[in-house]
């Protein structure tokens, strides 16, 4: 998945970085360090694919972190 499509998809569904990257743990800045092509770690990855895929949701994520 590159950088490129996570930020296309992230303005798809019309969502400021702040809402997009907190869903999976990670603040504002850092979420736009990751769009402009410093490395994400693989468990962010590993969440973001499953994510944009279909495979989680919302609900899944928001669940994981209580």
């Amino acid at each position: 998945m590159t950088t490129q499509k996570i930020r296309e998809y992230r303005k798809t569904v019309h969502e400021s970085q702040t809402r997009f990257w907190s869903r999976f743990g990670v603040t504002q800045s850092r979420g736009s360090r990751f769009e402009l092509g410093v490395e994400i770690p693989a468990p962010v990855a590993i969440l973001l694919n499953l994510y944009m895929n279909g495979v989680i949701s919302d609900v899944d994520l928001s669940s994981a972190q209580h």
